[in-house]
This record gives C-alpha cells, sequence and structure tokens, in this order.
C-alpha cells in the first residue's frame, strides 16, 4: 500500500517492456486501478524488493502473491481513505493476505486532531491495529526517517516498524544517519510526541536492509535507492517466505504444527526473536548470529539501556536487532511446543493466559552459563470498530474505539522456583509495550522455565499471545 502503485504488465504501457515484476493485481484504494493512472517508480523499487522475477535482482519472495493499492494524491485524501484501502488488501485472496507492506506515512500536521502527538490514537494507527486483529495480518510499517517525516502510522502497538541499515564492508550492520533517534539520544523536547511516541514506548521494532539497495525501474533500468520504504518490504516477503514454508508443513501434516503457524503475533514473535545483534564468536553461546549490528553512536545492543533495563524491552534504534531471513526460518521451522510438557531449546507457542495467571514453559535440558537466551513476547492492543452501519467493515466517517493494552510480563526463572521474587534470571516487564524481549546470559548452568505473566488488566480477562524463544541446551 502505497500513495502510487506498480505498473502492472499488460495493464500500464510503463512497463510493456518489463516483466520482472508480477503482480496478483493492482486497485486504487477500494477499487480497481485504473489503467495507465498511478503508476509510480518508487512503488515499483518497493514491489521489486517482495517479488522481483529478475534473474540478477531477484525479490526476496519471487512466488508470493502481491495485491497492490494506490491511495492517491494526498490533496484529498487522508487517513480514512487509507484505512479503506489497507482494509480492501486485506480481504483479497479469500481473506488470506498474511503481511501489508506500508511504505509510506502521514505527517502529524496533516491529522486533524487539535494538538496532535503519537498517542496510537490517530485514525490510521488504530485502523492498523484494528485490521492486524480481525484480519490476522501482519503489518510492516516502513519507520519515520528524518525531521518532519512520516510519524503516523509508526506509534502503532500491533504492527511492526521497521528501521534500515547500511553496509560497511559489504555487510549491512549499521543504523543509517538518516533514521530517526530515539528521545533519549540527545533530541529536544519539543520533539517529543511529534517525532517520537508519548509515554517512551519505542517506535522501532527491527531493522532491514534499506541503504543503496539495487532495484529495477518500470523501464527495465537499474536504480540504487535508500530509506525506510526498501527496510519494510523486506520483512513483508520475509513473512510471505515463512508462511509458504508453513503452509508446506500444515500441508504435509507435520508434527508440533498448527495453523495457529499463521497467526500474526506468531510472525512477530519469531521475526524480532531471531534477529541478530551480537556476532556469535563460534561456540555458539550467541545464538550463531552472524553479525554485530551497531547504533548511529556506533553503540552495540549490549551498550543499550534495552540490555540493562528490564522495563525497556527494545532498543531505541534498532528494536530487537537486524532482521536475518534464515535465522527467522530457523526459530519458525523449530515448530509449536506446548506448555504441558518440557519444550526444546528452541520453538514458539501461541495460547492465552487468564488475569493474575501464569504459564510456564519448562525448557528439556539444562541451559549452559554464560549462554544467551532470546526470548520474546507478543500481543495485541484492543482496537474495536464503531461500526455504525453494522456491515462489519470499515467505512469513511467510522471511527475506532481503544480499549487499551493488557500488560504481561516475561521472565526466565530457575526451574525448581514458584516464588517470582527469588529464582528470576532474567525478565521484560515493560508497563507500556505490547511486546517483551530477554535477550540475557543465563547466570548459572542448570534447569530453568519460561514464565508468561498477565500481570495487570485493561481490556479483556483472558489474553492471547505468542511466544518465541532460543536457547543454547548443554
Amino acid at each position: 500500500m502505497e500513495i502510487g502503485r506498480p505498473g502492472m504488465f499488460g495493464w500500464d504501457k510503463a512497463v510493456s517492456k518489463n516483466r520482472a515484476v508480477s503482480l496478483a493485481a493492482v486497485f486504487l484504494r477500494n477499487g480497481p486501478a485504473k489503467s495507465n493512472n498511478g503508476v509510480d517508480p518508487h512503488a515499483y523499487n518497493v514491489a521489486g524488493v517482495m517479488v522481483s522475477r529478475d534473474k540478477g535482482l531477484p525479490g526476496v519472495a519471487p512466488a508470493a502473491k502481491l495485491y497492490s493499492s494506490a491511495v492517491g494524491s494526498t490533496k484529498n485524501m487522508g487517513q480514512p481513505e487509507e484505512c479503506l484501502s489497507a482494509q480492501h488488501i486485506a480481504s483479497q485472496n479469500g481473506g488470506d493476505v498474511r503481511a501489508i507492506n506500508f511504505s509510506f506515512g502521514e505527517p502529524l500536521n496533516r491529522d486533524p486532531r487539535p494538538e496532535a502527538v503519537l498517542d496510537g490514537n490517530a485514525l490510521l494507527t488504530l485502523c492498523v491495529d484494528w485490521s492486524s486483529r480481525v484480519h490476522d495480518v501482519v503489518y510492516a510499517i516502513a519507520g519515520n526517517q528524518g525531521k518532519g517525516g512520516i510519524p503516523i502510522p509508526t506509534d502503532n502497538f500491533n504492527g511492526i516498524n521497521v528501521a534500515f541499515s547500511s553496509r560497511r564492508e559489504g555487510i549491512f550492520n549499521k543504523v543509517d544517519v538518516s533514521n530517526l533517534a530515539g528521545v533519549n539520544q540527545g533530541v529536544s523536547g519539543r520533539l517529543a510526541g511529534k517525532e517520537f511516541n508519548i509515554d517512551g514506548r519505542r517506535a522501532v521494532s527491527i531493522v532491514a536492509p534499506g541503504s543503496n539497495i539495487n532495484l529495477l525501474n518500470p523501464d527495465g533500468k537499474l536504480n540504487k535507492v535508500t530509506g525506510t520504504s526498501f527496510a519494510a518490504p523486506h520483512l513483508t516477503a520475509t513473512v510471505a517466505l515463512l508462511q509458504e514454508f508453513g503452509d508446506r508443513q500444515l500441508r504435509t501434516k507435520k508434527p508440533n504444527w498448527s495453523i495457529d503457524s499463521r497467526r500474526q503475533q506468531v510472525m512477530k514473535a519469531v521475526l524480532l526473536n531471531s534477529a541478530e545483534k551480537i556476532q556469535d564468536s563460534g561456540d555458539g553461546l550467541r545464538l550463531g548470529m552472524t553479525r554485530t549490528l551497531i547504533d548511529k553512536q556506533s553503540q552495540d545492543w549490549l551498550a543499550s539501556d534495552a540490555y540493562q533495563d528490564p522495563k525497556i524491552p527494545l532498543n531505541a534504534q534498532m528494536g530487537t536487532g537486524h532482521l536475518n531471513a534464515f535465522r527467522a526460518y530457523q526459530q519458525f521451522s523449530a515448530g509449536q511446543w506446548q506448555p504441558t510438557a518440557p519444550v526444546p531449546g528452541i520453538g514458539w507457542d501461541y495460547r492465552q493466559v487468564d488475569i493474575g495467571k501464569s504459564v510456564d514453559y519448562a525448557l528439556t535440558r539444562p541451559l549452559k552459563k554464560d549462554s544467551f537466551v532470546a526470548i520474546t513476547l507478543s500481543w495485541n492492543r484492543l482496537v474495536e470498530l464503531n461500526d455504525t452501519n453494522k456491515n462489519q467493515q470499515f467505512d469513511v466517517g467510522e471511527n475506532f474505539r481503544d480499549r487499551k493494552l493488557n500488560n504481561l510480563d516475561l521472565y526466565l526463572v530457575k526451574a525448581d522456583t514458584n516464588n517470582i521474587d527469588s529464582g528470576v534470571a532474567c525478565s521484560s516487564i515493560s508497563e507500556v509495550d505490547s511486546v517483551e524481549h530477554i535477550f540475557c546470559p543465563v547466570p548459572a548452568h542448570g534447569n530453568y522455565k519460561i514464565r508468561v505473566q498477565f500481570q495487570k488488566q485493561l481490556n479483556e480477562a483472558t489474553q492471547p499471545y505468542a511466544l518465541a524463544w532460543w536457547t543454547v541446551p548443554n
């Protein structure tokens, strides 16, 4: 979804000499696209990241089905039309679209609310969080970039916001300078709430390649592009690859596999948990990671407040680290494991927890001292549609109700402990985020369990969640 759209072969003259990007369908908002109208090189480049079939410059998921909607000129269009377009894309493929890419956003000065800030209550932000849950789709949102930028809907809770990296010595391992830094990096108060989420909630979930990316233009000529616009589709297409794999597992009735593999929270937990932070030295203690990612100040994840403070799950500039599609596949392919029996050292699950209760996942094998553990918990903010005409879809003129975010916490505890005050090895206990993330060294050799706790109720008394974990068993 963008302001414009990629050209479609056989429909638009702009791509008559170039079949590299194959599209399932193109739209103008929630209707069919007009031939030769709204075709945009930027949108074509973004589509190329995902589904290009060019031999020299293949996309991440060349076999995926891509539906594209152009919102149209921003002069007379706003967030209601953008929400309509997103809903229209989500309903394609028989209502089975697994991920939606936003390589655009809305500036706050166009938001109709008086004194608008990034508090999660812009119409488009509420729409993204509502649609994530109702249509069960991963929203990959291009992170805010440059002053003034495109902050709406980067204040969403249920999507994945993507910042972009640049290469050093051929490896994408540095947060690019034109990403906005976090509030705590010397940004003046006047930008807080304008460029960054209020209440200290982090706006970046993950980092993906986005600097000097080689892509084809509609005319078939090579173009070098830079920006979060081109990082987000790396994530969207990675979801497509994982879903192709997951559907194959379902078709062949593999054990430890269920339709939960399609859930948006599971994808979020898997992608965030498998992201790379610190290069492994070869002993496997850092989970086999292949790169060390550094921020704009050349600091790594271990130097950040997210590593030191259990109340901060995400690094302001890096989220949980750098996207690695193969690691995401390793995390996902380990399968779904239920807490009713001990679980292996790597896996994922989807279930629910009741208020005041906790769910424990006992790890089968003891963990090695000083080995790192990565665990990610993901759940949704509850946003409901005020559906005035009762047609079960969003229409221009309707709005949303924010029923807030229940508070879940995440712990790694010694296996023989029931008291949460003692025996906690690591924790992630943010009061404001819809994700908890642990990345910590195991303090002592021994048996451990992962605990998901429902701490505070703000909407329903039962909260669905997804969990992904990666450990080093002895």
